[in-house]
């Protein structure tokens, strides 16, 4: 099948390379040219377990442009891949996804059947506004355009994208037309019926069973991917909610954790109570949500709550901290951990931010580590105050972080901080204070490194 994807963000580029190692002929549309000199050279501009080797394996079927008209009249779907950033009022804001619309309707042949998929993150009702787009282009050509629209919604995880896209729970198909339907079906049916033979690197899980295709109405759809992402949210925020209590009246998260998640109506999945959640997907997506409901005049007192209480996370730690040391200005704290979960390089809206951003403003000296995101938490504080600026020093040395520090806060549990050698970390420190924010140590090993050791939610 000719396939043309518009962006090659991180949706986009995980979708190109996914259906070109199924033997699509895939065309990639992207308009920055930082990007395509990457993507030309055969790297992938974003940080993503295995899409590099799979980038390399499917260079023969798939290409990257910057230009629409070369690759949809010939294409028989289109994917629309593009960013939808937040308003200032937290809306999704569509203008990307509208003004790809327009630049492939401008360039279909008349008379040729096309599907066109929006697989971008968008609020209820972008399908049918996208059909509007797209037949006011075709009255302005003065031509009988014939383009079904149809919406497919993302469920990718960062870190585990390929998986995702590889061995999906289910793929969710928002469509009025059965041509749509069955055109997607025959996109997905390697994966639907796992016919493919799975990357040396991705092997078919062994308690894998065969995903579903749900196909339903497009506002449906769009509001599936916002409920998932929702639900997910509201579960780690309950878990936190149930964190701080359970620091009030001397129980263990973890093991509350562990004992709600044996309930199979609830499962162990999403409880692991830390620092809250970040990235792309569940500030953007709740907020979004909200949005929806604030122009149709329906209140969501429960989707409010988790993001207060992700944000009261963050600021806990700062609290933890200074209940331990008394005071904070002038102290050296390092930071462990920067990208907003592991095995990415991704720093939007990350805990580590807005913890670094308060020490700061408080005159804390701050250490910063993490194994792949420096540079990017590096431009994200560019923006802070400079003077507070000139207290905060990356490294890439755990050593150097951990030297004469007052305390070390695990923020990122990044798979090497789990291995971290506590003894020799603790004798190097000042004051050995261990603020573990995501309760991947043994308590009683910790203190039994030297550590005064403080999780979330462990009396």
């Amino acid at each position: 099948m000719k396939i043309a994807i518009i962006g090659t963000g991180y949706v986009g580029l995980t979708t190109a390379v996914v259906l070109a190692y199924l033997n699509h002929n895939v065309a990639a549309v992207d308009k920055d040219q930082s990007k395509l000199g990457l993507l030309h050279q055969g790297k992938s501009p974003i940080h993503e377990p295995g899409i590099q080797n799979l980038l390399e394996d499917v260079q023969h079927t798939i290409r990257f442009t910057p230009s629409v008209a070369d690759v949809v009249p010939d294409a028989e779907l289109i994917l629309i891949a593009v960013g939808t950033p937040p308003k200032k009022n937290g809306e999704a804001d569509t203008r990307h996804v509208e003004q790809a619309a327009r630049e492939v309707a401008q360039v279909c042949l008349p008379g040729k059947h096309y599907t066109l998929v929006i697989k971008s993150t968008v609020p209820i009702g972008t399908n049918q506004r996208v059909t509007e787009v797209v037949e006011t282009v075709f009255s302005a050509r003065g031509i009988q355009g014939n383009i079904s629209v149809a919406s497919n919604p993302e469920f990718l995880q960062e870190g585990l994208a390929l998986q995702g896209a590889f061995y999906p729970d289910r793929i969710v198909v928002g469509a009025n037309s059965e041509e749509a339907i069955d055109t997607l079906r025959r996109l997905y049916k390697p994966i639907l019926e796992q016919t493919f033979d799975p990357p040396s690197t991705l092997p078919r899980p062994s308690a894998y069973h065969l995903p579903p295709m749900m196909t339903t109405d497009p506002n449906s759809a769009e509001m599936i991917k916002y409920a998932a992402n929702t639900f997910l949210a509201l579960k780690i925020s309950f878990i936190n909610e149930i964190a701080g209590l359970c620091e009030k009246v001397g129980a263990d998260v973890t093991e509350v954790a562990r004992g709600i998640g044996l309930d199979a109506r609830i499962g162990n999945r999403f409880l692991q109570a830390g620092l809250g959640w970040g990235g792309s997907c569940y500030p953007k997506d709740t907020s979004a949500l909200l949005g929806v409901a604030a122009l149709s005049g329906y209140e969501m007192p429960i989707t409010e709550a988790a993001r207060t209480i992700n944000l009261r996370q963050r600021e806990c730690i700062v609290e933890k901290l200074r209940s331990a040391l008394k005071t904070l200005k002038g102290k050296t704290i390092g930071i462990l951990g920067l990208a907003f979960k592991p095995n990415t390089d991704d720093v939007r809206e990350a805990p580590s931010l807005d913890i670094i951003g308060e020490l700061l403003a408080e005159g804390v000296i701050v250490r910063a580590h993490d194994p792949i995101a420096i540079e990017n938490a590096r431009r994200a504080l560019n923006g802070k105050d400079t003077s507070a600026n000139a207290l905060l020093h990356f490294t890439e040395d755990i050593d150097e972080l951990a030297y004469d520090a007052d305390a070390l806060v695990l923020v990122t549990e990044w798979e090497l901080y789990h291995k971290l050698q506590l003894p020799k970390l603790a004798k190097q420190m000042k004051t050995p204070i261990l603020i573990d924010g995501r309760n991947i140590y043994s308590p009683q090993d910790a203190r039994n490194a030297g550590f005064h050791y403080i999780g979330i939610g462990r009396a």
